[in-house]
């Protein structure tokens, strides 16, 4: 088993890849992958096919994994960030905002 800086539950900040500055929760470590799930993260669309529960299908939305390097736990960043007596870096500006 190996030992990961992050676990299950802690609240973490995303320091590098295009979701930088973003904060979530860790809902599961994926081990093997050296890979973490983070609440409203790395959202993609997953198509599943026709069952009972879903008679038409659907597109899900869920979170993608996100390498463990990455991620930072939030109380160390932010006592990072007041060491250096900055403010956070500014949030990545999605195409939404640009428009």
């Amino acid at each position: 088993m190996r030992h990961f800086h992050i676990k299950k539950d802690d609240e973490v900040v995303v320091i590098a890849g295009r979701a930088v500055g973003q904060r979530g929760k860790i809902l599961r470590v994926i081990g093997k992958k050296q890979r973490a799930v983070v609440e409203g993260l790395h959202m993609m669309k997953r198509h599943t096919k026709k069952s009972q529960a879903n008679p038409q299908g659907a597109i899900v939305e869920r979170e993608g994994s996100v390498h463990i390097s990455n991620l930072m736990l939030a109380e160390k960043y932010d006592a990072r960030v007041a060491a250096r007596g900055g403010a956070a870096p500014a949030e990545v500006k999605t195409e939404e905002a640009k428009a």
